[in-house]
């Protein structure tokens, strides 16, 4: 089979397409023909070597990124029913491995995919539709609250307006960069837009009573976003596209009232597998039932696994970026 490989780290140019063998289903496991397979920002850094010495870095390379496919079960492994042959379904990688033409997943993993779902929806609600779900859920947004979306126009963004919506909150506010980026938020849900391009931009917002914000951004950014939180406000952290999280003093939300909750960490963070799945699970009948839009702004073949990433690092995509073999 094809696959993209990372053999030493670097620029994008390091993934290069390569003939390797085809993988294996062990017990349990499912091979996948890959129709779609999405890609993460945290997947450009770890190429770049960025995240060298962490629990997301490869124990060695060479390398093939990717955690999330979509596609067409191809071959099974022992103790797997054989009626799953021919089936569409869509999941997370046990270790990475989906830049390619196979893919494998664990049964547990793999979620059937809905007939209204194409495999690069399904694939761009699997761990941002999980994410989104997780991050409203840690929120709990109501009908008094003002909700801060950054990375609006982004994949967990966009999703995120939606969920706000649908919990009944006063007001979405959706943050992003460009004219082009204002309109998808719009598009996806918030009742007004904010270029955080532009200088001041928080001014604008300080009286409009902002009781949560969701941050991706991290950075400057969202620095300004917490500072727009009073007594009783949730900041909930979830990515760092500037490449830096939010600095916060010690003990300075505590000072302002303010609840700071994260995605990677307590009470979200170590959730259980079952609790992961239950998250895909929703996601994914939310789209399919018309209510949850999924975006997905960018298709690549397989070949240009470089292009999506050198895209992803200047910002230059929206929605959720997919890699077609």
């Amino acid at each position: 089979m094809r696959a993209s490989v990372v053999r030493e780290y670097g620029e994008p140019e390091r993934l290069r397409l390569e003939e390797v063998p085809d993988p294996v289903p062990g017990e349990g496991q499912l091979l996948v023909r890959v129709a779609a397979a999405g890609v993460q920002f945290v997947e450009t850094q770890v190429r770049a070597g960025a995240m060298a010495g962490t629990p997301l870095a490869p124990g060695s390379l060479p390398w093939t990124p990717g955690r999330e496919v979509a596609g067409e079960v191809v071959a099974v492994g022992a103790g797997v029913d054989r009626a799953l042959l021919g089936s569409r379904v869509a999941g997370q990688t046990p270790q990475a491995g989906g830049y390619a033409e196979l893919a494998l997943l664990d049964t547990a993993a793999a979620h059937p995919v809905p007939a209204a779902l194409g495999a690069a929806e399904a694939v761009s609600l699997l761990g941002t539709g999980r994410t989104a779900v997780a991050l409203g859920e840690l929120a709990g947004i109501g009908p008094d609250d003002v909700v801060l979306v950054e990375s609006a126009a982004g994949a967990v963004g966009a999703l995120l307006l939606q969920l706000a919506r649908a919990a009944g909150a006063a007001r979405v506010i959706g943050l992003a960069r460009g004219e082009r980026k204002l309109a998808l938020a719009r598009e996806f849900g918030a009742d007004t837009v904010v270029d955080y391009g532009a200088p001041g931009w928080s001014a604008a917002l300080r009286d409009a009573g902002v009781s949560v914000v969701f941050d991706g951004v991290g950075g400057s950014v969202g620095r300004e976003a917490f500072e727009l939180l009073g007594p009783g406000g949730r900041f909930v952290t979830f990515g760092f596209s500037s490449g830096a999280g939010t600095k916060l003093g010690e003990g300075e939300a505590a000072g302002r009232g303010v609840e700071v909750l994260s995605y990677w960490g307590p009470p979200v963070g170590p959730r259980g597998p079952e609790t992961q799945l239950r998250q895909t699970r929703e996601a994914l009948t939310a789209a399919a039932s018309g209510r949850l839009r999924p975006f997905v702004g960018a298709a690549f073949p397989l070949a240009d696994a470089g292009a999506a990433h050198r895209a992803i690092e200047r910002r230059e995509t929206v929605g959720k970026t997919v890699l077609l073999p």
